[in-house]
């Protein structure tokens, strides 16, 4: 059985760091795009950001894009979303999602692309 976890959420003040960890069980993400997605109350889910199989090449939204980085640890079957100086409005719950792309150099910012979800981890910022 496929399952993706994700942990680190928590709560930081504005301007603070987490580091979101998204890790496999049954499967291996060594051939998966990764995709992060966040949802706050009373809105759609939203693409925060994705990454190829390789980690070459990624790309993410405009809300986060110079404060979030993805990096993948293949031998640890774990992809991290570091977030630096988090505003209120990154308060959400933070979903990690995964699809086979084998020797595909792809990722997708679409949430229905994705097979395997995790269940999310919630990030409140407080101003």
């Amino acid at each position: 059985q496929v399952q993706l976890v994700e942990s680190g959420g928590g709560s930081v003040q504005a301007g603070g760091s987490l580091r979101l960890s998204c890790q496999a069980s049954g499967r291996t993400f060594r051939s998966d795009a990764v995709g992060w997605f966040r949802q706050a109350p009373g809105k759609e889910r939203e693409f925060v950001g994705a990454s190829a199989w390789s980690g070459r090449a990624a790309d993410y939204g405009d809300s986060v894009k110079g404060r979030f980085t993805i990096r993948r640890d293949n031998a640890k079957n774990t992809v991290y979303l570091q977030m630096s100086s988090l505003q209120p409005e990154d308060t959400g719950v933070y979903y990690c999602a995964s699809t086979y792309t084998p020797r595909s150099n792809v990722y997708f910012y679409t949430d229905h692309s994705y097979t395997y979800w995790g269940q999310g981890t919630q990030v409140t910022v407080s101003s």
